[in-house]
């Protein structure tokens, strides 16, 4: 990531911010349609993760920090469109497969897959999404978890023997 494109943007450069948006937008798309199950909701939460981001950026205090602080608020923002579905109890089914708390993934995913995302807990699962989609390392989950960075690696290596047992 250049850091003088970060600290551009948070000078206040929209361009910059906009090249950093450029870089990140299919991951945080990505990681909001297997968050939520729903391209839609998907976009609604990147687009408010965006806005937020663009009006706190001058809150960031360091560049190489940016990666995670926007995957924070993005998961901010897929947890407040969960919680607004649930209170309205629209779509229920959609957001949630047969078991409480389990995200359905998108439909574009394979049912195996999406059956052994299932399996695992809430947690585990937010941990291999923002690795396998979202692209961030141990230390940057991390930080969004509030968990170690070597028990981020111990539950993502767990979580995945899990899913490749099911899936075996």
């Amino acid at each position: 990531m250049d850091e003088k494109l970060i600290n551009e943007a948070i000078a206040g450069s929209k361009e910059a911010f906009c090249s950093l948006y450029g870089e990140y937008k299919d991951r945080l798309y990505r990681y909001a349609l297997y968050r939520l199950g729903d391209p839609t909701e998907a976009e609604d939460a990147v687009s408010d993760c965006v806005l937020a981001a663009w009006k706190s950026i001058g809150s960031l205090r360091s560049g190489k920090a940016f990666g995670s602080w926007i995957f924070r608020i993005l998961s901010n923002c897929c947890a407040a469109k969960i919680r607004e579905k649930i209170a309205a109890r629209e779509n229920l089914g959609r957001i949630y497969d047969a078991s409480p708390g389990n995200v359905s993934a998108p439909a574009s995913l394979s049912v195996e897959l999406a059956e052994a995302l299932s399996q695992l807990k809430d947690e585990e699962r937010d941990i291999v999404l923002l690795s396998i989609i979202g692209g961030l390392n141990s230390t940057e989950i991390a930080s969004l978890t509030d968990l170690t960075a070597g028990s981020v690696r111990s539950k993502l290596s767990r979580s995945l023997a899990k899913m490749r047992e099911f899936l075996s």
